[in-house]
């Protein structure tokens, strides 16, 4: 059995990782750490977690522990996952990694110098986009040659509303951490855009420039809201990743294109298309539905890597590294207007 501390008790951990790890078999969570104490005790009775505790301390000091969440504010990753590692422990980041590359860079040589502590990084990844891999990487499109990316919501007010119905505490407007330019990391490019960069990165690899420009349509905040990155990849693909917390009939979808047909995510399936013809423009295409085996709980995939010794196929340090570093470049290049570098690599096992 592996047991599991979560450093973080608000939407997130009420919301996904303990209902998730509720339902996993051979993991469980036995401490969880907050600033607030109501909310703590309400996840303790409500996932029966044995303990509870409002420092970072108590809970890095609990030697019942084999691995920990990190479920903080953007801005607080890095320093709880360095500590994390430190103390031995396997380690499971939310997103995003982290704030700044120093960040990223310094989270890489923790893990790298503790390969036997296995670090999972968020976003994770569904069967869909394994089996869109496993296309790609078979030639079923022949050469790629675009993709484009979206995943938008309506803001942190929707988010927060559903958390505190989860805690069954009133309502709050207008003072959301998510809008706080001083202290929040970044806007919406961070908080959503990490999600389509992250499943470009892993359908096309290493990405070696970026183009963006960014906006605030409608939020109180001087972070931007609305994003559109065009990214240039090592394989010669051009991509595109759209975000924003002005959407809120929500937006997600993932497609790519090639010499020899496309790849369109719809819901749990993925539509094969293919030419009939290569001399009739307006011949009708051959379609094809591919139907994946179901997806694997994120945590159970976390447990999966811990038994075997193995770090996470994709949602991995180095990968996380990479989606943190084009988020940056795309900041520079809207500011200066002008195309950034990126010169990390995701890696993949």
């Amino acid at each position: 059995m592996i047991n599991v501390g979560i450093l973080g008790a608000g939407g997130i951990a009420a919301l996904s990782h303990l209902p998730e790890i509720a339902a996993v078999e051979g993991m469980r969570v036995t401490h969880v750490c907050g600033r607030r104490e109501r909310r703590l005790r309400l996840l303790c009775e409500r996932f029966d977690v044995p303990r509870f505790s409002t420092s970072w301390g108590d809970l890095l000091d609990d030697d019942e522990l084999d691995a920990v969440i990190v479920a903080l504010p953007h801005p607080l990753h890095a320093e709880a996952g360095v500590a994390v590692l430190e103390r031995g422990l396997h380690l499971f980041m939310q997103k995003p990694l982290c704030t700044t590359i120093d960040e990223a860079n310094r989270l890489v040589v923790e893990s790298e110098a503790r390969p036997g502590q296995i670090v999972y990084c968020r976003p994770s990844f569904d069967a869909a986009v394994y089996e869109m891999r496993r296309q790609l990487a078979a030639g079923a499109i022949g050469k790629v040659s675009g993709a484009l990316a979206r995943h938008s919501h309506g803001g942190p007010e929707i988010y927060y509303a559903e958390v505190a119905d989860a805690f069954n505490e009133p309502r709050v407007e207008n003072d959301l951490w998510f809008y706080d330019a001083d202290t929040a990391g970044g806007g919406a490019l961070i908080d959503m855009g990490v999600y389509s960069i992250a499943n470009l990165v892993a359908l096309l690899g290493k990405a070696d420039y970026v183009t963006a420009r960014m906006t605030t349509v409608a939020k109180p905040t001087a972070l931007e809201d609305t994003a559109t990155l065009i990214l240039e990849f090592a394989n010669g693909a051009l991509a595109t990743a759209e975000t924003g917390w002005c959407d809120p009939a929500r937006s997600s979808f993932l497609r790519v294109h090639g010499t020899a047909g496309k790849l369109v995510l719809r819901g749990d399936a993925i539509d094969y298309i293919r030419p009939s013809s290569y001399e009739r423009e307006w011949a009708a295409p051959l379609l094809d539905e591919i139907r994946p085996a179901p997806t694997v709980n994120q945590h159970e995939e976390w447990l999966h890597c811990i038994r075997r010794g193995a770090q996470p196929e994709i949602s991995n340090i180095w990968t996380a590294r990479h989606i943190s570093e084009i988020m940056l470049a795309a900041i520079q290049s809207n500011d200066a207007c002008a195309r950034a570098a990126i010169h990390s690599a995701p890696r993949t096992n």
